[in-house]
């Protein structure tokens, strides 16, 4: 798997972390982070459709 590194705002990281770890909602922030990604990927998809903009779903 690729890895990818970005600069993320210390408040914005302070916020992801309070949903990282045991018995939280991700198990880690690299899960956090491809999780919102999809989320944000299948919500432009869904905007692109309704404007007629996607020929063809992603795989």
């Amino acid at each position: 798997m690729p890895k990818v590194s970005v600069d993320i705002p210390q408040e914005l990281l302070d916020d992801l972390n309070k949903h990282v770890g045991n018995d939280k909602k991700f198990v880690s922030q690299s899960d956090a982070i491809r999780t919102a990604i999809r989320k944000m990927l299948d919500m432009m998809d869904d905007i692109d459709r309704r404007h007629g903009r996607l020929e063809q779903d992603r795989p």
